[in-house]
């Protein structure tokens, strides 16, 4: 009896373990670090649940994450500093969106790259952005703009 008492608890304490550590890896609260990195700045009208350590992500590959998110009030916009990983080149005219990935409605900040021959350095801001899609602004336009019959 004593020795299935202690299989339970064994199994119990590792159930436990497992969902902290998916919980942790679904809120990226641990992962990959950029710190040796360098940081680029992004403006948005809409950062929608976008939240600091969330990935970026260019042709689906982790290049880096969010580091703070801010309001700027001379912009009126918020101001998103991303952390992109040591040794990954972008070109300045680089474009950044933010997009939902998972059943979970993951924010994550996806970048596409431009065409032009200069890089992205540190300090560098992406001048094209695209803001969250709100599914609520998405749903009320729908509803407001369909033609009665």
């Amino acid at each position: 009896m004593n020795n299935l008492n202690f299989s339970a608890g064994i199994f119990f304490i590792l159930g436990i373990c497992s969902v902290a550590f998916l919980s942790l890896q679904v809120s990226n609260l641990i992962g990959n670090s950029f710190a040796d990195g360098y940081s680029v700045e992004a403006y948005f009208d809409n950062v929608g649940g976008l939240k600091p350590r969330a990935a970026v992500r260019s042709s689906g590959v982790l290049v880096g994450r969010v580091d703070t998110i801010e309001f700027d009030d001379f912009r009126y916009q918020a101001k998103v500093v991303l952390n992109l990983k040591k040794g990954t080149k972008f070109p300045k005219d680089s474009s950044a969106k933010i997009l939902t990935a998972g059943l979970l409605g993951e924010n994550y900040v996806g970048l596409s790259p431009g065409a032009e021959g200069e890089f992205l350095t540190a300090g560098d801001r992406l001048e094209m952005t695209q803001s969250a899609v709100i599914l609520e602004n998405v749903i009320s336009q729908f509803l407001y703009n369909a033609k009665p019959e």
